[in-house]
Order: structure tokens, then C-alpha cells, then sequence
């Protein structure tokens, strides 16, 4: 999701994406890793966020038994998701959407990975919310996006254009990537993000992922 915004640019949404967020399939990984520690073998999870499909194709892999719920805004990044989960696509359930749209539930875990930071503090504490009073108590719920220490603004976002250059970004356009990112998205430091999930009823918040701008927890609902 977090990438492509126009009409057939999911169609290299995997390739482009780890470009940019470091260790991504790492990230993946973890998530499988640390959702089977809470969440029953024939669990129900929802993925918020779901456009491209790379989360939905780890979880399906990471929990053979698994039902998933898939949401998302965009129709061109669902059908990118399904492709990416290609003969595991019978195990997800998509929706084009948002929060509002998604099923009641109630879940046995969720996840929302590199979608959050799209949104203003209090739509973001609001759609946590909604994803929090869909899940079962105790369940866990994974969340990765960008948050990093608003005072060292600049310097955060250096280290980040160097970063997807070295991977093979232009650097003009990682430049202007940087800039874009400063002037629009409404990135929160770390602090702020894990206030928001202790706000929204989420308890026992644990970093497991930090990757220059990007950080990642892994909580439950209280």
C-alpha cells in the first residue's frame, strides 16, 4: 500500500517495496513468527492494509490453518494481492475499504504493516480503535510503519535516502521521495505511536522491529 498510489503501479509492488523498507522479508517473517505465539492454529486474523498481498502470503505460509481477512482502499493493489498469493488465495478474504469496512469479527489477531504513518494522529487513533474493538481479548495485534525521533527529522530521512540508494534508487529521486515524506505524511515519534496503541486498549507493547525510519510492535488487546 504504501507505494503505489496510481492505477497499475502495484504490478512491481514486491521488487519496489524492499527497495525501500529494510529487511522486509525479515519483517515478514516475524510477523508469522510472533502471531502463532498468541493466536490458536485455526485462527482468524485480519490484515488492514492488505494491497499487494506480501503480508497475507507470509501469514497463509507461516499458519497453513489460518482464515485471513484482507482490507484495503485500493481495487488495483487487491488484485495485485491476489496474484501475489497466487494458489493461497482461497485462504484470504479481500475487501476494498477501510476499518469501517471490515468485518466485526471478532479476530484472533490482526496485523497493519506500512499503512499508519498515511494517517493524521487522531484518524490513526481512531482506525486502531475500530481494529482493537474487532479482535478478541488478548489477541495480538502487529503494527510497522514509519516513527522516528521528530527533533532529528533531517537527519532520519538522509539516512533513508541513502539507504534506497545504495539500493538502486536514483538519487534524485530518493531526494525527492524525502522531501515529499517531510512535507505530507504525518509521521509520529515512537513515543507518540505506542501512546496511540495504549490509547486504542492495547497492552504489553514491545518493540521488534526498528530499521532506520521504520519501527515495528507487537501488543494484545488488553
Amino acid at each position: 500500500m504504501t507505494f503505489a498510489q496510481t492505477p497499475g503501479a502495484s504490478d512491481d509492488y514486491a521488487d519496489r517495496v524492499a527497495r525501500h523498507v529494510p529487511g522486509l522479508r525479515d519483517l515478514h517473517r516475524m510477523i508469522g513468527v510472533l502471531m502463532a505465539e498468541q493466536t490458536p492454529a485455526d485462527g482468524h486474523l485480519l490484515v488492514l492494509g492488505a494491497g499487494g498481498g506480501l503480508e497475507l502470503k507470509a501469514l497463509a505460509e507461516s499458519g497453513p490453518r489460518w482464515r485471513l481477512d484482507g482490507v484495503d482502499p485500493s481495487a488495483d493493489m487487491l488484485r495485485q494481492a491476489r496474484a501475489t498469493l497466487g494458489e493461497l488465495a482461497p485462504r484470504a478474504t479481500l475487501r476494498q475499504g477501510y476499518i469501517d469496512d471490515a468485518p466485526e469479527g471478532p479476530y484472533d489477531g490482526a496485523t497493519c504493516l506500512l499503512t499508519l504513518h498515511f494517517l493524521a494522529p487522531q484518524e490513526r487513533l481512531r482506525t486502531v480503535r475500530e481494529l482493537s474493538r474487532r479482535l478478541r481479548p488478548g489477541a495480538p495485534f502487529i503494527v510497522a510503519h514509519h516513527s522516528f525521533p521528530l527533533q532529528r527529522r533531517d537527519a532520519w530521512l538522509a539516512r533513508n535516502a541513502a539507504f534506497i540508494t545504495a539500493a538502486g534508487v536514483p538519487a534524485a529521486q530518493a531526494r525527492d521521495g524525502m522531501q515529499a515524506m517531510r512535507d505530507k505524511l504525518p509521521v509520529l515519534d515512537p513515543q507518540a505511536d505506542e501512546a496511540i496503541l495504549r490509547d486504542a486498549g492495547f497492552t504489553d507493547i514491545e518493540l521488534f522491529y526498528a530499521a532506520l525510519t521504520f519501527k515495528g510492535w507487537v501488543c494484545r488487546k488488553a
